[in-house]
């Protein structure tokens, strides 16, 4: 639990050095994209002031993800940060289909840009972003610091197609380099985007973990000793690093007290090989009949042993 609060502790440190550095980036670029006349200057800070909201709500979902849980709330907050990712690449994705309708229009009407001032901004962003993602790669095991790691890490690749622009503007004259380099950061950020929509939304529906295969789990606890069927099993997550699972699991007839070595066994098998310890066992005598979730045991004789230790906070 504590290393849990001091990994929280640096996260939220991290976020606030981010939001801040991430402020200033956002003025610079949006006074010298105007300056300038660049449009890929201008959709730099659009794409920054999304960033620097998804640095806010990261920093949200972090804070909301150390509270304990509640008779209420009896998993805590721990989706708080899965949410957070969620509404960040959404907004991205927006902010996308925006960039590239603008850029769209440019390239039928080419506006005159400042090549020099679009290199300058963009090598300071570049060196910013750099920076930013470096720092939250450290926690980029958690989704919501990965979707913020991936704003800036598109950020940063970005800048510097902005900074290749601008010399070949400058070499060229070529004024359509600069609305065609919106387009590819556009494109960029939606691909990135959907990557973190697609695997918040399968945590938020309580998918299979994308690292995890029911039928490797399946395997796992039909290889325990005294185990006859596994069946009614159910993985899904509880925040970006943190598993749950479910499963009705049929046993040879004997006293409740004789199950524990099984229900160990089990657990070990979980832990060690799935990295799952927040589990629910029901052992069975006869089976049940399975139909959307299993119904009720089919003979009174069937024993219910359930182990909560609870999630990581």
């Amino acid at each position: 639990m504590h290393m849990v609060a001091t990994s929280s502790c640096k996260m939220q440190r991290v976020l606030v050095v981010s939001l801040c550095m991430t402020a200033l980036y956002v003025a610079a670029t949006l006074y010298f994209g105007l300056r300038a006349h660049s449009l890929a200057l201008i959709s730099e800070a659009g794409h920054n002031v999304s960033d620097m909201l998804a640095i806010a709500l990261s920093f949200v979902g972090v804070y909301f993800q150390r509270r304990p849980a509640t008779d209420q709330k009896t998993f805590g907050y721990q989706r708080a940060g899965v949410l957070a990712a969620f509404v960040n690449a959404l907004t991205l994705i927006v902010l996308a289909a925006w960039i590239g309708l603008s850029a769209i229009h440019r390239l039928y009407a080419p506006v005159m840009v400042q090549p020099r001032i679009m290199m300058y901004v963009a090598a300071a962003g570049v060196l910013m972003n750099g920076a930013i993602a470096t720092l939250l790669w450290k926690f980029s095991g958690d989704i919501n610091i990965r979707s913020v790691f991936l704003h800036m890490l598109g950020d940063t690749l970005s800048t510097a197609a902005v900074i290749a622009g601008g010399i070949g503007i400058l070499a060229t004259g070529a004024l359509w380099l600069d609305p065609a380099l919106s387009i590819a950061i556009a494109a960029m950020i939606v691909w990135s985007s959907v990557t973190i929509v697609r695997e918040t939304l399968n945590i938020l529906l309580e998918g299979t973990p994308r690292a995890l295969q029911l039928a490797d789990i399946r395997d796992a606890l039909a290889e325990v000793p005294g185990v006859l069927d596994v069946h009614d099993l159910h993985v899904w997550s509880l925040g970006s690093a943190s598993h749950a699972l479910a499963s009705h699991v049929t046993i040879p007839e004997m006293p409740l007290s004789e199950c524990s070595s099984i229900l160990d066994a089990i657990n070990c098998a979980l832990r060690d090989r799935f990295h799952i310890t927040h589990t629910t066992i029901q052992f069975e005598i006869n089976g049940c009949e399975t139909t959307n979730g299993c119904s009720a045991p089919p003979s009174a004789e069937a024993a219910e042993a359930h182990t909560h230790p609870g999630p990581s906070h």
